[in-house]
């Protein structure tokens, strides 16, 4: 009978700490409808073949001629300045195969993004030129367990007043956001991680593609690869929970509408959609 009463007892609580893991926050839920159906340009509305390469000044000006929202990536450099950058090598769009935090913000304005005179912008002057006219989608990039970024990039936002909310695949960032910050609506990045595996090892990988690691951040939404949406805490998260869902990233007219009626919210580039 004990035995029994065990295998009873882990078959109630395994379930129990499964949907606990998964759940996100649902105290923001108000505030999160702001960013509902809402079209985000990735790393602003970008094209190299014009010369205007992503995450860029001229970029950022395309997408808020066209009225989308922008979606951009921070991260902090040597001397602890928060510039708008994906990658965590400069080789892809610098030509120099080196981390940026390794360089300080002078040392990077000697770089050009993908051959062209647009150099590494600051979030701050991102921010003014943006000044409200549509809303952010602000990826921060964590590379370690430090969360100190994340206090230089809200030191920036707090004298922002346009609207914006935060994501990261690393739930520390939201962890912070969490403690700190808990009126910052927050989004978990995810999608299928361990095929191939991600950055940080199959374990990391595997809690973030199911989204357990939701318990330490509690999200408002879930930011999901659409490619990746046949995944069952991503399921559970949209249709029991009813939390917002992002799609990312959409690079061209039919996965964006495949995706409309999986997700709430999109993130694009490589193509226009239309702005409804």
């Amino acid at each position: 009978m004990k035995v029994l009463f065990l295998i009873l007892l882990f078959l109630v609580l395994c379930p129990a700490l499964y949907f606990y893991c998964i759940m996100p926050r649902f105290t923001r839920k108000e505030q999160t409808k702001r960013f509902a159906h809402q079209l985000f340009a990735h790393r602003g509305l970008f094209n190299p073949k014009l010369g205007i390469p992503e995450n860029s000044m001229p970029a950022f000006s395309r997408a808020i001629e066209k009225g989308y929202g922008i979606e951009l990536d921070v991260q902090v450099t040597k001397d602890n300045r928060i510039v708008v950058f994906h990658d965590y090598s400069l080789g892809r769009m610098c030509g120099i195969d080196i981390p940026l935090e390794t360089k300080t913000y002078a040392e990077l304005q000697e770089l050009c993004l993908q051959n062209t005179r647009e150099t590494i912008p600051l979030l701050s002057d991102v921010l003014k030129l943006v000044n409200g006219q549509v809303p952010l989608l602000v990826e921060i990039k964590l590379h370690s367990f430090h969360t100190y970024p994340c206090a230089l990039v809200d030191q920036l936002l707090q004298e922002y007043h346009g609207s914006y909310c935060i994501e990261s695949f690393n739930s520390l960032a939201l962890l912070w956001y969490r403690r700190h910050r808990p009126e910052v609506v927050r989004g978990q990045l995810s999608s299928n991680l361990t095929n191939p595996v991600a950055e940080g090892g199959f374990l990391l990988s595997f809690l973030v593609k199911h989204l357990l690691i939701n318990c330490i951040g509690r999200p408002d939404f879930i930011a999901y690869s659409y490619k990746d949406y046949k995944n069952l805490s991503f399921t559970l998260n949209k249709c029991l929970y009813k939390t917002p869902v992002f799609a990312w990233t959409l690079r061209s007219p039919e996965t964006f509408e495949a995706s409309k009626k999986r997700f709430d919210s999109f993130i694009f580039d490589s193509f226009i959609p239309k702005n409804e």
